[in-house]
């Protein structure tokens, strides 16, 4: 899934912080973190949880400073709106167990009773749903409208989604989605019933009981369609309806009240209302939690913890109580726009490899406190806890090396360059932009707003030469990491969100093939490391960070986490309030 860097953490902040990793977080690369799980920055309970149990009742305050970009799930795919989507809004035929550490990613039934029956060499998939199952209204949840929300994510005004269903599932080519092509016919999805949903894949998937957690595989009945409006007025099948929306001011869920709870094991739905505030900024969101006053001890942070509040809530122990930190799993690159001079040379993109100083790209997200240096793809989750060095670049790179490439380049003076990122990453693209002016390599800033950024990044003719992005995991393997990143076929002109150095090579595409097919995970997994080295070789994207998230939350919270899964975000399933007042 792709990711947004968060805002950077001040250098001289991280030196005095010391946070650990959240309770069940990964071993991270023994070269850049010298931090243990449970260490003195942040105070984790033995379970993981923050604030204990929660009552039921009250109002849940979420203060963010930005819009939800996307709340269609034709169309999410960031860790914070499918967390948010998933647990509150729209409910999908399998989910992940509501559990801080390992035990959160354990997938099970959701709107199905189990995940799922496979077949004829696990190319055939079938889920039977659950009775009882009931939209906003009250009308029954069917697999027609399961089958249909498939179909709307080939549409390509509905970009921006999880794509495994076009990857996976028998289609016809060229097909656009029922508002323009149509139905897919029986030998891509069959709905022999209400209850009944058939999933016909072209080659074996084992995991396929884990793809369909993605918001792709939620229900969304046709009589509703919007088009590219849906995301502003999802029907609901979850715990909670959207009773206003205010684009870019306020979000206001209530309860779905035909939404049965004796049907859903994982979401408890304890307060009665959230209300998600949109219009704070970083600081002014820190600001009102470390006061903790009013509605805001009922409040938790929707993402970034700002630089300069950070000292503040880790030398006040009352405050510092209140922080939920869980290592993200992912891992934040340097993206090359492999399609365009200069970085359809590969000579030109090893230069900015070992051109690059990731101890200062580090610095700027907050120290090691808060990131570890990435030197692979695949992020530790995948490569059995501890983090891969492939090259063995020193933290600060290596200038000479970078030289000695771009003279092999053909540019042996060096060569200009745009680099695209979000208003909270200008400090990490400005450690970029330093360190290879000391190379030869001008990097130009575009510096855009965050809600405009993946779009920027995806359309082939708004792209630069270089921009900052990621990717976590959808689950834990590597066939959810790097096909979706380096499979020349799943590029598109605009909405591009995976493969965004728009990277081809025949022989990677073949070896996903060749790896996906596998059903033995162990071999599987060693295939997947093989084939992160090879690609490091070619370099189309550079890893620079695995990343871990600080969240504070109000003195009346309870139930709060970092979801394994929505890159250490905070489970919706399970949060509410110490006091339903």
């Amino acid at each position: 899934m792709t990711r947004r860097t968060h805002a950077a953490l001040a250098a001289a902040i991280a030196a005095t912080l010391t946070l650990g990793l959240g309770a069940c977080g990964k071993n991270k690369h023994d070269d850049n973190n010298s931090q243990a799980s449970g260490g003195p920055g942040l105070t984790t309970q033995g379970d993981g949880i923050v604030g204990g149990t929660p009552v039921k009742g009250g109002t849940l305050h979420i203060l963010s400073n930005q819009d939800l970009s996307q709340l269609d799930p034709a169309r999410n795919w960031t860790e914070q709106e499918m967390d948010f989507g998933i647990r509150l809004l729209y409910r999908t035929l399998t989910t992940f167990k509501a559990a801080p550490g390992q035990a959160g990613s354990q997938v099970v039934g959701d709107l199905a009773t189990d995940t799922g029956e496979p077949s004829d060499g696990d190319k055939t998939w079938t889920f039977h749903l659950k009775d009882g199952l009931k939209y906003e209204d009250g009308t029954p949840i069917v697999t027609q409208d399961i089958k249909y929300n498939v179909e709307r994510s080939y549409d390509p005004d509905l970009s921006g989604g999880p794509d495994y269903a076009r990857k996976y599932l028998v289609a016809p080519a060229g097909y656009k989605g029922p508002l323009k092509g149509g139905d897919l016919g029986n030998d891509s999805i069959e709905t022999p019933d209400a209850k009944t949903i058939v999933f016909h894949l072209v080659r074996p998937v084992a995991d396929f009981g884990s793809t369909v957690t993605l918001p792709t595989f939620a229900p969304v009945p046709k009589a509703h369609e919007g088009g590219t409006t849906y995301g502003a007025h999802v029907f609901s099948s979850g715990p909670y309806k959207i009773q206003s929306y205010d684009r870019g001011k306020q979000l206001t869920l209530v309860r779905n009240t035909n939404w049965d709870p004796s049907t859903d094991s994982v979401r408890m739905a304890y307060p009665d209302k959230i209300v998600m505030d949109q219009t704070g900024s970083p600081e002014g969101i820190a600001d009102r939690l470390i006061a903790d006053q009013g509605d805001d001890q009922s409040a938790i942070m929707f993402a970034d913890m700002a630089a300069s509040k950070v000292a503040d809530v880790i030398t006040n122990p009352d405050v510092k109580a209140r922080l939920v930190s869980e290592s993200e799993n992912c891992t934040g690159m340097v993206a090359l726009d492999t399609a365009k001079a200069p970085f359809n040379n590969q000579n030109a993109r090893l230069a900015v490899e070992y051109g690059l100083d990731k101890q200062a790209y580090q610095t700027a997200v907050g120290g090691p406190a808060l990131s570890d240096i990435a030197t692979t793809y695949l992020p530790p989750e995948l490569t059995g806890g501890t983090g891969v060095d492939h090259f063995k670049i020193p933290p600060t790179g290596d200038p000479a090396k970078a030289k000695q490439y771009l003279a092999a380049a053909g540019t042996p003076n060096g060569f200009s360059t745009d680099l695209t990122a979000d208003n909270a990453q200008k400090p990490q693209a400005e450690a970029i932009q330093a360190a290879l002016k000391n190379v030869g390599i001008t990097v130009n800033l575009n510096i855009v707003d965050a809600s405009v950024a993946t779009a920027t990044i995806g359309d082939k003719d708004k792209q630069t030469g270089m921009s900052l992005n990621g990717w976590c995991p959808d689950w834990p393997a590597g066939s959810t990491f790097l096909p979706m990143l380096f499979d020349s076929r799943i590029i598109t002109d605009t909405g591009n969100s995976g493969n965004t150095s728009r990277f081809s090579d025949p022989a990677v595409d073949a070896e996903i093939d060749r790896i996906s097919a596998m059903t033995d995970a162990t071999a599987a997994n060693q295939a997947w490391l093989a084939l992160d080295a090879k690609i490091m070789d070619e370099a189309p994207e550079i890893p620079v960070s695995w990343q871990k998230k600080p969240l504070l939350v109000g003195s009346n919270i309870a139930g709060a986490f970092g979801s394994p899964i929505w890159e250490g975000e905070i489970d919706y399933a399970t949060i509410g309030l110490k006091s339903a007042k």
